[in-house]
């Protein structure tokens, strides 16, 4: 059976954007048909400077999230990321594989360690290093799959680097994996500034809308979400980024195509509505079942022990194997 791999970072509330762009599509459709393991990448959320009691908050929270957003763990893992010590076993490994050349060429690293710099603070070395932690994260679980959206796929082709690089240099170890995305939404942009993503960790206020958002909150941050020039509404992510990004949410609601949704509005108002109203159908069923699961912590704490418990069955022979094929002297048995 295929082996699909994927998590979110604690780094903020999760997003309109997380579910559309990934989430959804983990529950409707990944867990049913591939073997999936779910990851809540804790690790990463310590690449930058952080509050430790907020990121076990929202890491909580977004494991509960997953939960309500319809990932069963009776056909899927879910688990947290450092309650399996496989992931930074390999990630050393790893590191003795990649260059230095390859870290500082990822486009994400260069974003954010130029927004550290401006900030006035000093820039981590686990975040030049982190993407191969993120290889780590796949590739110790034999991973065919990894869903993605657009500002991951770089990463995912340094995987797909490193696992041919070890392979080829120590013999075969790492499944080569390959970056899906879905066909609508890939990338929700942020409502204000619709040429950036709506993002979890830097961005506030009314152009990200969240998934635990009040249904009033949500309407009032789409209705005034910016639009563009002009009267007409039409499907033009290049030189209309603010009307394509509301059709592109409203189809990934609805289920159709942002290109034939804008021939049936004449004004800005309605299609705002529209949306407005669809996103709060959305999210009205993870909201409800993500209050349930509050009343019962005892429940997704389990979830997650088992997760870890069945990550580490997964992840531990591989990297056993990589460690062996690299040279390091297996642990005498007594």
């Amino acid at each position: 059976m295929t082996r699909i791999f994927s998590g979110v970072k604690p780094t903020g509330h999760l997003t309109l954007g997380n579910y559309l762009g990934a989430v959804r599509r983990w529950a409707e459709v990944d867990q049913h048909r591939a073997e999936a393991l779910f990851c809540i990448v804790d690790l990463h959320a310590l690449t930058v400077n952080h509050d430790p009691g907020r990121v076990r908050r929202l890491s909580r929270q977004a494991a509960t999230l997953l939960l309500a957003s319809g990932l069963d763990p009776e056909l899927c893992t879910v688990f947290v990321q450092s309650h399996v010590d496989e992931h930074a076993r390999l990630s050393y490994v790893l590191e003795c594989v990649a260059t230095d050349g390859e870290m500082r060429r990822m486009i994400q690293y260069k974003e954010k360690a130029a927004l550290e710099r401006k900030r006035g603070g000093s820039v981590r070395l686990s975040l030049l290093t982190y993407p191969v932690l993120m290889a780590a994260d796949i590739l110790a679980y034999g991973s065919d799959e990894v869903p993605v959206g657009d500002d991951q796929a770089q990463h995912v082709e340094l995987t797909r680097d490193l696992a041919v690089r070890f392979n080829q240099r120590y013999g075969h170890t790492f499944v080569v994996p390959r970056a899906t995305r879905p066909e609508v939404a890939a990338r929700v942009m942020n409502l204000q500034e619709p040429t950036s993503k709506m993002g979890k960790s830097d961005d506030v206020g009314p152009g990200v809308v969240y998934l635990l958002d009040e249904p009033e909150t949500v309407r009032k941050k789409i209705m005034r979400a910016v639009t563009d020039s002009g009267q007409d509404v039409a499907y033009d992510p290049e030189t209309r980024p603010g009307v394509s990004n509301l059709l592109e949410i409203l189809a990934a609601c609805e289920g159709g195509d942002p290109e034939t949704l804008s021939g049936g509005y004449a004004s800005y108002g309605a299609l705002k509505k529209d949306t407005a109203d669809a996103v709060v159908e959305l999210l009205r069923p993870v909201q409800e079942r993500h209050k349930e699961l509050c009343t019962d912590p005892a429940h997704v704490e389990g979830v997650l022990r088992d997760g870890a418990r069945r990550a580490r069955e997964l992840a531990r022979p591989t990297v056993d194997s990589a460690y062996d094929a690299i040279g390091l002297l297996p642990p005498s048995a007594g």
